[in-house]
């Protein structure tokens, strides 16, 4: 394979502390180029993770023809906008969750890319790690035996990070850390939810800061997802089947080292499973997808469906996006 030449649209942290360092462990994909609304700054994210370009626009990067996918982490509400001009420049889109405001947008975004030849994919790295294949794997043949309940939280407690609190750019608990666990819903269960129940807390801002959410799946597979900024570091996953249960703590925010358990009749053992960095893998998985001309995978996830998922949970507690 050619590795596939990257560009990034924007410096937040996610790209800077994370997605750009991965590059150096990624096999398949080279980071050409970044650009940022403050141009200064794109140049300084240029040194720090020594990028060969940096462009004083985010237009300027898409004209960019030795670029040949993006990356965008920019704020939720700019997702759209940004998916469309790179599908109309031409380049294969890997786009921070979540992917947009609503299925609407996303459904129009897919379809841009789509229309275009282009690979589109939402950047949840956390499914590219080799535990989670090795889980998924497990459950598939039956392990824990028929599954029935698969639970998911991710909290943590919410500091100074204004955006996350603004309606206007899309904030709020379930689009950010809710989204998660209703990704890992919908992954282990093997499909799309036909029935949701919701509630919510809501903040002097009028997003959600708490909320819990109950999923059924065909075959009578639940889920119970809950997500906060109101309460301490939380994030791990158990999934239930009628002979056993595999835990995996540290699930969307997972350590150098690790690790789930299985545990059946009464017994409870370690799985094992290879290191890697989830950002790494998540790029060479893109690339894959894309020398494949976008061919299934179950690390690579289908945004418009994880939309639909959000949106439907999202009325359960009176909110539609974009609020107005």
């Amino acid at each position: 394979m050619t590795k596939l030449r990257w560009g990034i649209l924007g410096c937040a942290r996610v790209a800077r502390w994370q997605v750009g360092p991965a590059f150096r462990e990624a096999g398949l994909g080279t980071l050409r180029a970044i650009a940022g609304r403050d141009p200064t700054r794109a140049r300084e994210c240029a040194r720090e993770l020594r990028i060969p370009v940096a462009h004083e626009s985010y237009r300027a990067l898409l004209d960019d023809p030795e670029v040949d996918a993006v990356y965008i982490p920019l704020v939720n509400d700019l997702h759209h906008r940004w998916t469309l001009e790179a599908a109309d420049a031409g380049k294969h889109v890997l786009c921070e969750k979540p992917f947009a405001l609503d299925a609407g947008q996303a459904r129009e975004m897919a379809g841009r890319c789509r229309s275009r030849g282009l690979v589109v994919r939402e950047g949840f790295m956390w499914r590219h790690q080799p535990r989670v294949r090795e889980v998924l794997r497990l459950v598939r043949s039956g392990a824990i035996g028929e599954l029935r309940l698969i639970r998911a939280s991710f909290s943590f407690p919410l500091g100074d990070d204004p955006w996350r609190l603004d309606p206007g750019h899309g904030g709020g608990a379930l689009s950010d850390v809710g989204s998660y666990g209703v990704n890992a819903a919908r992954l282990f269960a093997g499909g799309e939810p036909v029935e949701v129940r919701s509630l919510a807390t809501f903040g002097p801002t009028g997003v959600d800061l708490s909320l819990a959410a109950e999923l059924r799946f065909p075959g009578g597979v639940l889920a119970v997802v809950d997500a906060s900024y109101e309460q301490p570091l939380r994030n791990s996953i158990e999934l239930v089947g009628r002979l056993g249960s595999i835990d995996i703590p540290d699930a969307f925010v997972p350590p150098g080292r690790p690790v789930a358990y299985l545990n059946v009749d009464g017994r409870r053992r370690k799985i094992r499973s290879g290191r890697a960095n989830p950002y790494a893998a998540m790029l060479d998985d893109f690339a894959r997808a894309v020398d494949a001309r976008g061919a299934d995978d179950p690390t690579l996830d289908d945004p418009e469906a994880q939309m639909a998922a959000l949106d439907a949970i999202r009325a359960g507690f009176g909110m539609t996006w974009p609020r107005t």
